[in-house]
């Protein structure tokens, strides 16, 4: 019997059953493979077998044909109206996943400038790196003392007992970053990896997926001139299966002039900042302590019983994601007199 997974819509509080891409070959990977014959396990979640999964699902005629038609746009969730390209130049997978929107109309943000934003269309849990049950959490979805790179002491130490958000972007989802606050690049490095899938059965089984992945970190400093003002914030995305790469690609409007990310520039709130190349994968924003309070719903959605969650049987306590889309609020500015529930 297969175990649904399920998640909280996060405006209508409706509880909805994903469909899991590839879920049969997922379980297969990180069960029989993993334990009995794990050198190929090593070796399908490498970079090359990653890529060419990319290449088979998306870039092969086929799967352009099969993918890149207005039906699996519309049973994927795909909103046509919101696209800047027209059904009619949306026709191959690649294109569907590497969509452009109109995100300043269907994507609006809060008007508090300090207020932190989602940096994508995913589906997230929010935690703290100092409470009992997301230390339990971080112990599965990362370890935190490789999750930033071990050479980086100084961020470890900045970010310790801090806060956390973590993003899984479905294959589905419109696959573009944004910045979630704003403020001064301080820092940007790579971090080699391997090509974990994000499946929650990978996730499950596949201890620290997300500190072994290939990932990008970017630390704002938001505590400058025209910045959030929510201290340091720490911006990590992370690889997944058949992902082929990150192109960093930060606009201040629209889509227009994008520009790699660098140190020493400054960015707005709320703007394309990256573009994952296709695939399902993960965004991970770390805090400060006490800089932020994130917002009631995604706390109190995780803790929801009534929800057939893959990560609560993982877990073995209540764990549910929130699907949330990209610049909506994520938490506010100050953390006083706030507990986690």
């Amino acid at each position: 019997m297969e175990l649904t997974h399920q998640y909280i819509e996060r405006f209508s509080g409706k509880v909805c059953n994903e469909p899991l891409f590839g879920d049969r070959l997922i379980r297969w990977l990180y069960h029989p493979v993993r334990e009995k014959a794990p050198q190929l396990f090593q070796l399908l979640t490498g970079q090359r077998s990653s890529q060419l999964l990319g290449f088979f699902n998306y870039d092969l005629a086929l799967a352009s044909r099969i993918f890149g038609n207005q039906r699996f746009l519309r049973e994927a969730g795909v909103d046509l109206e919101e696209c800047l390209a027209s059904l009619e130049e949306l026709d191959t997978a690649r294109k569907v996943f590497e969509r452009k929107i109109d995100y300043d109309l269907y994507r609006p943000m809060p008007e508090d400038e300090q207020a932190v934003v989602s940096p994508a269309d995913a589906r997230v849990i929010v935690g703290s790196l100092d409470e009992v049950s997301s230390v339990q959490i971080k112990g599965k979805f990362f370890a935190y003392e490789e999750l930033l790179g071990k050479q980086n002491r100084q961020w470890l130490d900045v970010f310790q007992s801090g806060d956390f958000a973590i993003f899984r972007l479905t294959p589905d989802k419109y696959h573009y970053n944004h910045t979630p606050v704003a403020g001064k690049v301080v820092d940007y490095y790579e971090i080699d990896g391997s090509y974990h899938s994000c499946n929650p059965q990978a996730i499950v089984t596949e201890a620290t997926p997300f500190s072994k992945n290939r990932r990008v970190v970017t630390i704002f400093d938001t505590d400058v001139p025209g910045g959030s003002g929510v201290g340091q914030v720490a911006m990590l995305e992370v690889v997944a299966l058949m992902i082929g790469g990150i192109d960093q690609c930060y606009s201040r409007r629209s889509y227009d002039d994008p520009q790699p990310i660098r140190v020493g520039m400054f960015v707005e709130r709320g703007c394309p900042k990256s573009l994952y190349r296709p695939g399902s994968s993960t965004d991970v924003l770390l805090f400060e302590p006490g800089r932020v309070a994130f917002a009631g719903d995604l706390l109190n959605n995780r803790l929801r019983q009534d929800v057939n969650s893959r990560f609560s049987v993982g877990f073995k306590n209540p764990l549910v994601e929130t699907d949330i889309r990209v610049r909506s609020l994520l938490a506010t500015a100050d953390k006083q007199d706030y507990l986690f529930i």
